[in-house]
């Protein structure tokens, strides 16, 4: 399934402190923490507590906060389906990111061990 422009704008314009909240929600539904949360999200973008905590307060959009990741070398192996996409087939880079944080929390959620999460 491919998204399309209006999707890709749409995620582009999302802010992550909209949905952050969301994050920490669902994986506190399975006894995760946030500072597991927060070790995806390093691991995923570089981001340290306190630049994850700035990005909030900010209120950057989704397409702000991945311009200033950096991008983890082994983000490529985060595949599979996520929100009715399949991560593999996203064309358009950034919503392609936003899915692989989306499929991290989603792993996280459902109980996966970190080491696979963070594909070590």
């Amino acid at each position: 399934m491919k998204t399309t422009p209006k999707h890709d704008e749409k995620i582009a314009k999302m802010t992550f402190s909209s949905v952050y909240p969301h994050y920490v929600t669902k994986i506190g539904k399975k006894d995760r923490t946030k500072k597991e949360l927060h070790q995806v999200i390093e691991w995923l973008t570089g981001f340290n507590d306190e630049k994850i905590n700035e990005l909030i307060d900010r209120n950057v959009t989704f397409k702000t906060f991945f311009e200033e990741a950096t991008l983890n070398s082994n983000a490529n192996l985060i595949t599979g389906v996520i929100c009715g996409y399949r991560i593999e087939e996203i064309e358009t880079p950034l919503t392609k990111q936003v899915r692989y944080l989306d499929k991290l929390v989603d792993e996280l959620a459902k109980g996966r061990k970190m080491e696979k999460i963070l594909r070590t």
